[in-house]
């Protein structure tokens, strides 16, 4: 590997997880790109073709016994949300030869007048993510070669999180739908498909190591706007939705149990990214919300959707 990415070779990979939403995008990529794969899961879910399986628990220390059994070029986690989550994997699996791909979050970063926020923003204490800030420092502090990645918001087919659902549910069904001060705020979005990409060909790069990289869609868009992207690709007319505009003053504003996104600005540098490592992402707004909805939505099992929250906000 290096950082003119003309040389391949075959990483003998292992990532927690990879059945799901962002790990199951991650094994498709690596996959592609032709190198040795191994998840570890409870194996709860159906597990991909052309990988290795080894099932266990990572919260039990008697079933990460089995990753001592084998060395690892690079360890893949998509799920820790604390430090003792990743602490405990390498207990057993070990430092890996050449690489730990960390998916972070753009939460950790404290609120801001200045938009969009880098990489070297202050962090913010209190976020219910500074786990992972935390689990980063520790891979840079033991000196564990690593590249996190800090999305903003994540969708995509097999999203488990309520973002598409919470919007195409209300469209399709021709409810009211609550949006705080009429939309005005911003919030950015990227595909999982992209994030997956990123994390991959990150192993290219040596100018990779060690780097913390902000990744989402490009632009941001105000939830309005966001409004009516969805509307477009459930094929009805903005100027048709029921918009309820409600006071926000009230609520957390980086609370998501009533309304599915942030209540505030949220926006991330990613020109990092794309100078480091070649990238841009695949998906715009428009292809990523159609992709979801075709691919994900309407061919998914629609479980009830609870719309009690919704009369809180708008009575």
């Amino acid at each position: 590997m290096n950082s003119s990415n003309t040389e391949f070779v075959v990483l003998k990979i292992l990532i927690i997880g990879g059945t799901r939403f962002v790990g199951k995008a991650l094994v498709s990529s690596l996959i592609e790109k032709g190198h040795d794969i191994t998840l570890f899961t409870r194996g709860n879910n159906a597990l991909p073709s052309n990988v290795n399986h080894i099932r266990g628990d990572r919260f039990n220390k008697s079933d990460l016994v089995q990753l001592a059994s084998s060395k690892w070029d690079v360890i893949a986690d998509t799920s820790g949300r604390k430090l003792v989550d990743t602490q405990l994997v390498l207990q057993f699996a070990g430092k890996p030869k050449f690489r730990f791909l960390y998916v972070s979050s753009a939460g950790v970063y404290s609120d801001s007048g200045y938009w969009p926020i880098d990489e070297n923003s202050p962090i913010d204490p209190q976020s219910r993510h500074i786990g992972k800030a935390d689990t980063e420092n520790w891979l840079e502090a033991e000196n564990i070669p690593f590249t996190s990645f800090r999305p903003t918001y994540i969708y995509g087919p097999g999203n488990y999180n309520p973002i598409e659902k919470w919007f195409f549910d209300r469209i399709t069904l021709e409810r009211p739908i609550p949006l705080p001060l009429r939309g005005v705020f911003i919030t950015q979005l990227g595909h999982v498909f992209d994030l997956a990409e990123s994390m991959s060909r990150s192993l290219s790069f040596e100018s990779a190591k060690n780097k913390i990289y902000n990744c989402s869609g490009t632009k941001a868009i105000t939830l309005k706007a966001l409004v009516d992207e969805f509307a477009v690709v459930c094929q009805k007319k903005p100027s048709d939705l029921d918009i309820r505009s409600f006071d926000p003053s009230s609520l957390d504003p980086k609370g998501r149990k009533l309304f599915p996104l942030r209540i505030s600005h949220f926006q991330v540098d990613t020109s990092l990214i794309q100078k480091e490592l070649n990238w841009q992402p695949k998906f715009d707004l428009k292809a990523g919300l159609k992709d979801s909805y075709e691919n994900d939505y309407l061919i998914s099992n629609k479980d009830a959707t609870d719309f009690s929250g919704d009369e809180i906000l708008i009575g």
